[in-house]
C-alpha cells in the first residue's frame, strides 16, 4: 500500500486548509511532514504578536491531535533555519528550505502561494496549489453576535460580549450574554477571521503589528488585540449601518455648490461615531455619480464607496508615497480618511495647493479643534487655500457649515493699529458671523474665539445704582482665577490680574518671572492664551508699583495745537480733528514714539494699560510736549 506523503509550506498551515481537506477524508491516513523551518517561521511571527503565527501554532496542534487520534502520521523534519537565512527570508531561503524537504522525502508539495507553487513546479516538485475559495463561504463565527440593528460588537476574555445598537443618532450598549467569552473562544474565532481574509476576495489583512492585526472582510472591520499590547485577548467587529446618499443630509444644496465650485477643499469634523465617515461616502459617491474621477486615501481602508471609486492605503507605510502616486494618476477629487499625523496634514496641504479637490475627514469636538490640528502644522497664512469649508457633523447630522477667509486688520481684543497684521478667520456659513481669527502672536499661531458682548433686552429707565464688585462665579472672576492658576506655574509671587475686556486681560508677576512666563519666542504664553481662550499682556511688577499717577478718570487734557488727550478707565483717546484720515507719528518732545492712522472722527485710541499709552502718559507728567506729525 502506498502511503500519501505530503509536505505543507507555512501558507496552507496558517491558512487552515490542511486540516480541512484532512477533516474532509481526501489525505485521511497520509503522512504530513513538516519542516522544522515552518515551525521556526510561525514561532517568529507568533514572538512579533502577530495573529497569523498564532493561527499557524493552532493549526499545528490541530494536526497533533489528529495524529493521536489516529487519522494521520505526522513528522517533522530538517534543521532550524539560522539566523543569516531567517534575514534572507524575504528573498525566499526559508522557502526553498520547505521546498527541499519535499525533495528529500520524495513527497508532494503543497502551497496556497502561487509563487511556491511555480518554483517547486520549476524543480520538478510535484504540487499541489490550493487556488483561493471565491464562493461558497459559511458564515463566520462572529456573525453570529450582529442582528440588524447591531453597529459593532465587543468581545474580550472573561467578560460577557457586549454590541452597540440603534442608529447614528441614538445608539445604546446592550450585553448580549451572561456567560463570559473565553479565551479559547476568542482563539478560534480569530483563526476563522484570519483564514477567511486570507481566501476571500473581499477580505485582506489591513494592519499587522505586534499584538494587533486589522481586518477587512467585506463591508466587516475586525481588530483583534492581544498581550502585550492590550491587557487581554479582544476582537472588536464593526460595520456600517447604512449606505446614505448625500441628498439625506440637511445642507446638502450648499455642500454641492461648494465642492463643485471653486472652493473644492473641505474638512469634515466630528466627534468619534459622529457620522463623518457616512457623509464623507456620500460625498464620494456623488462626485463620481457626476462625472469625476475619485480616490480615496485610507489608512485602515473602511469607506463603503462603489467600484469604479478607487482606495488607496499608505503605499510601503507612509502616504507621502500614496501621494505621488496620486499626482501621476490625476484624480479629480480625493477623499483623505482620516487626518492623524503630521504627514497627514502636509500631504493634504500639498495636494489642494497642486490642484487636486480635497475632502478631509478629522477627530475634533469643535470648529476650533479642527482648526488649531491644522494650524499647528500649517501655515495659517495659506490656510483658506486649503481649506474653504468646514463641516461639523455630531449623530449623524450637519450641525454647522464654516467659511474659512483670509484679511489684513487688527485682531479682536486688540485696539492699536500697530496691531495691524494678517488674520485668518472663520464664520458662520449662514449668519456671516465671525467666529474665530486665527493669527501670529509672538512667534506663536493663535486661534481665538472672537467674543461677542450679550445682547442687552429693553428695560425701563431705573435710578443709578453703585455697581457692586462681580460675584465669585462671574465670567470675568472665573477667566480671572483660571489666569492666576496658569500664571502661577511660572511664579512664586502673586498674580495680579486685571481684566480690561472680554477678550484682553492685563498681569502682573515678579520682574524676574515674566521671561520664564512668556517663554522662548512666547511659546509659554501663546499656550496659556491658546487654552484659556483671551488676549493676555504680561508686565512686570515693578511697572504696577511705580505707575505715574493718571489725570481723574473722563478727564481731557490740552496739549495744544489743537491735540487734547481724553481718558476714561479703559482707554485713552488722542483727539486731533484736523488729522482726520491721516497717518501721523507721534512724538514726546523731539523723541518718537510710535505711527498711527486717525479715524475719520479724528482720534486714535490706545488701551489705557498698554506700554505705549503709559509711556506718553508718563512724558506728559514730565512736561514733554505731545506732539503729531503728518508722514
Amino acid at each position: 500500500m502506498i502511503v500519501l506523503k505530503l509536505v505543507p509550506d507555512t501558507s496552507v498551515v496558517i491558512d487552515g486548509r490542511i486540516t480541512q481537506l484532512i477533516h474532509n477524508g481526501e489525505y485521511k491516513g497520509a503522512t504530513i511532514i513538516i519542516p522544522e523551518a515552518v515551525i521556526a517561521e510561525l514561532e517568529a511571527q507568533a514572538n512579533q504578536g502577530r495573529e497569523i503565527g498564532f493561527a499557524g501554532l493552532t493549526e499545528l496542534q490541530n494536526l497533533c491531535k489528529m495524529r493521536d487520534d489516529g487519522i494521520i502520521s505526522l513528522t517533522f523534519t530538517g534543521l532550524r533555519p539560522t539566523l543569516e537565512q531567517v534575514k534572507l527570508a524575504s528573498g525566499g531561503e526559508i522557502d526553498a528550505l520547505i521546498r527541499n524537504a519535499a525533495i528529500e522525502h520524495d513527497a508532494d508539495f503543497i502551497t496556497s502561494d502561487i509563487v511556491q507553487a511555480e518554483v517547486a513546479r520549476a524543480k520538478g516538485i510535484a504540487v499541489t496549489y490550493l487556488r483561493p475559495e471565491i464562493e461558497g463561504f459559511a458564515p463566520l463565527g462572529i456573525d453570529q453576535f450582529f442582528d440588524e440593528h447591531t453597529i459593532a460588537v465587543y468581545l474580550k476574555e472573561r467578560v460577557p460580549p457586549m454590541a452597540r445598537k440603534g442608529t447614528v443618532k441614538e445608539m445604546k450598549l446592550v450585553r448580549l450574554r451572561e456567560q463570559p467569552t473565553s479565551e479559547y473562544e476568542l482563539r478560534n474565532l480569530s483563526q476563522e477571521i484570519l483564514e477567511r481574509a486570507k481566501r476571500d476576495p473581499d477580505g485582506f489583512i489591513e494592519i499587522e503589528r505586534r499584538g494587533v492585526t486589522v481586518v477587512q472582510i467585506g463591508s466587516l472591520r475586525i481588530a483583534i488585540a492581544r498581550r502585550p499590547f492590550s491587557d487581554g485577548m479582544e476582537i472588536t467587529a464593526v460595520r456600517p449601518i447604512a449606505d446614505v446618499k448625500l441628498e439625506s443630509f440637511n445642507k446638502a444644496d450648499i455642500i454641492k455648490n461648494r465642492i463643485t465650485g471653486e472652493k473644492r477643499g473641505l474638512l469634515i469634523a466630528g466627534p468619534p461615531g459622529g457620522g463623518k465617515t457616512t457623509l464623507a461616502q456620500s460625498i464620494a459617491t456623488y462626485l463620481a455619480d457626476t462625472g469625476n474621477i475619485v480616490k480615496t486615501m485610507e489608512a485602515p481602508r473602511e469607506l463603503q464607496v462603489p467600484d469604479h471609486i478607487t482606495q488607496y492605503a499608505a503605499l510601503e507605510g507612509s502616504m507621502e508615497n500614496t501621494a505621488d502616486v496620486l499626482m501621476l494618476v490625476r484624480p479629480d477629487y480625493v477623499i483623505f480618511d482620516e487626518l492623524r499625523k503630521n504627514e497627514d496634514f502636509r500631504v493634504f496641504a500639498d495636494m489642494r495647493l497642486a490642484g487636486i479637490g480635497m475632502v478631509g475627514v478629522v477627530h475634533a469636538i469643535g470648529a476650533h479643534d479642527a482648526l488649531q490640528r491644522f494650524s499647528d502644522r500649517i501655515d495659517f497664512g495659506v490656510l483658506p487655500q486649503i481649506v474653504n469649508t468646514i463641516i461639523f457633523v455630531d449623530k449623524g447630522e450637519i450641525t454647522n457649515l464654516y467659511d474659512i477667509g483670509f484679511t489684513i486688520k487688527v485682531p479682536e481684543g486688540m485696539s492699536s493699529e500697530i496691531n495691524l497684521r494678517p488674520v485668518t478667520t472663520v464664520a458662520d456659513y449662514e449668519t456671516g458671523e465671525l467666529l474665530f481669527e486665527i493669527f501670529k502672536y509672538d512667534s506663536e499661531t493663535i486661534v481665538m474665539p472672537v467674543m461677542r458682548p450679550l445682547p442687552v433686552p429693553f428695560a425701563p429707565l431705573k435710578p443709578p445704582v453703585i455697581q457692586k464688585e462681580p460675584a465669585e462665579t462671574s465670567p470675568w472672576k472665573m477667566l480671572e482665577k483660571d489666569i492666576q492658576r496658569e500664571i502661577g506655574r511660572y511664579t512664586d509671587g502673586n498674580v495680579d490680574v486685571q481684566m480690561l475686556s472680554d477678550t484682553k486681560a492685563l498681569v502682573y508677576i515678579e520682574d524676574k518671572d515674566v521671561p520664564a512666563a512668556i517663554g522662548k519666542g512666547g511659546k509659554n504664553i501663546a499656550g496659556i492664551v491658546n487654552k484659556v481662550g483671551i488676549g493676555i499682556d504680561i508686565r512686570p511688577r515693578s511697572e504696577l508699583e511705580k505707575q505715574p499717577s493718571t489725570p481723574a478718570p473722563e478727564e481731557e487734557l490740552q496739549l495744544g495745537g489743537g491735540v487734547k488727550i481724553r481718558m476714561d478707565k479703559k482707554q485713552l483717546a488722542i483727539i486731533c480733528p484736523d488729522q482726520a484720515g491721516k497717518i501721523v507719528d507721534v512724538f514726546a518732545g523731539k523723541e518718537y514714539l510710535f505711527t498711527a492712522t486717525v479715524n475719520d472722527s479724528g482720534e486714535i485710541h490706545l488701551a489705557k494699560n498698554s506700554s505705549i499709552a503709559q509711556e506718553m502718559i508718563k512724558r506728559y507728567n514730565e512736561g514733554d510736549a505731545i506732539r503729531l506729525r503728518p508722514v
